[in-house]
């Protein structure tokens, strides 16, 4: 099941169990700010569950859920959609983008960091095309 298939409310809740690493119902509707929902929340995760995105053990009378998948997994997913969707399908654009919004936030490692990465990129295709 691809996080494509998801409906908003249903990635909400999925995003407050990557955040949270597990969470009850009660503590769900809590982070998303909507405690007086805990049905509706109830019934999202019983949605999810089925469809096999999250799984839950008990504790007690509670239930604890969790995402089946690892959070790397999520954030491939989601990165892949912000990328078709706001950028055309391109990951330079889309890195530019947020680069551009970050501009003066970054400090001088962080840009040390991201000048080797590039040159380290750069030198690893040029090995590759040279073989």
């Amino acid at each position: 099941m691809d996080a494509d298939s998801l409906s908003r409310r249903e990635r909400q809740v999925l995003d407050v169990l990557y955040t949270k690493s597990e969470a009850t119902a009660r503590g769900v509707a809590e982070a998303l700010r909507e405690p007086q929902s805990l049905d509706a929340v109830r019934m999202t995760l019983g949605i999810l569950e089925k469809k096999g995105i999250i799984t839950h053990r008990r504790d007690g009378r509670r239930h604890v859920y969790r995402p089946t998948r690892p959070a790397d997994h999520a954030r491939r997913s989601a990165w892949s959609r912000m990328t078709r969707t706001f950028f055309s399908g391109s990951p330079s654009k889309a890195i530019l983008s947020l680069l551009d919004m970050s501009g003066d936030k970054l400090d001088d490692d962080e840009l040390d960091q991201l000048s080797a990465w590039v040159k380290q990129q750069a030198r690893a295709r040029k090995k590759r095309s040279n073989r």
